[in-house]
């Protein structure tokens, strides 16, 4: 993941407070290049969706950039990195990275996961 997505993902996650905040990550060869913030439709601190209009918007610039989708990222205002049983039940995009960036300590930690079904596995997550 490019630094600068990082920084911009913390930045969203913190301002939507005390909602979770969600978005997509997108680029080439699975390297996270470009943010896409997104609107919780939810407005609530234990669960996100996306308005399948905005997708559809977002996942046509994402096209005509020439990039794909890396990951789907939301945050936990007060729960660890770790994705709830809301996030695993409504997790559909198998081939996709989830991260979930927990703001409930001093820093703010972030978890990679793959969800397949209702099965979870941890994958480790590159910064630079």
């Amino acid at each position: 993941m490019a630094g600068h997505v990082w920084r911009e993902m913390v930045g969203h996650c913190a301002a939507e407070q005390p909602y979770e905040a969600c978005g997509l990550l997108s680029g080439r060869c699975g390297r996270a290049e470009t943010i896409w913030k997104m609107e919780n439709a939810d407005r609530s601190p234990f669960s996100f969706s996306m308005k399948e209009e905005q997708i559809r918007k977002v996942f046509g610039q994402m096209e005509q950039r020439g990039e794909r989708l890396v990951a789907i990222y939301h945050s936990h205002p007060a729960a660890p990195a770790y994705p709830s049983p809301h996030d695993i039940e409504h997790a559909c995009y198998p081939e996709t990275a989830y991260l979930v960036l927990s703001l409930a300590g001093q820093q703010p930690v972030l978890g990679c996961f793959r969800i397949h079904g209702r099965q979870v596995t941890p994958l480790r997550c590159i910064l630079y």
